[in-house]
């Protein structure tokens, strides 16, 4: 079921590539650039990029890194945490909003985005936050 759940969000992360670029910030008052959600992987920002700060699961201001501020599931300013309150938020250059990249399916304003919504659900319930990167990066 594992593979099935992680083939079904790598298909889902090629829908992903809109023309706008969706941005997550985070941490007070939602200041902290935290990355694209759906550039290239080649963009030096994208959350994607392995080899960048954002996509890092070594860096301490990455979503991946499960030891850090915006990784960890237990962290306040985590997408991954399922009850935080101050979970990122999505928009585009303009400042539009796509709602808050959040585990917590209460959150009132969670993103109803449903490849990113695969993503949050696949981390809550398989608790392999590499696994999901990988399904949603197609690496």
């Amino acid at each position: 079921m594992r593979h099935l759940l992680a083939t079904f969000l790598m298909l889902l992360s090629f829908t992903t590539q809109a023309e706008e670029a969706l941005m997550l910030y985070g941490g007070d008052g939602h200041k902290q650039f935290l990355g694209c959600l759906n550039c290239s992987k080649y963009d030096g920002n994208a959350l994607c990029n392995k080899y960048g700060q954002s996509g890092s699961k070594y860096s301490s201001e990455s979503i991946w890194n499960k030891y850090g501020n915006f990784g960890s599931k237990y962290s306040n300013f985590s997408p991954w945490n399922k009850y935080s309150a101050s979970a990122p938020i999505i928009v585009d250059k303009n400042g539009n909003s796509y709602g808050y990249f959040s585990a917590n399916k209460y959150h009132p304003n969670r993103t109803r985005y449903s490849p990113f919504l695969a993503l949050l659900d696949l981390v809550v319930a398989n608790d392999d936050l590499e696994a999901a990167r990988d399904a949603y990066c197609g690496d």
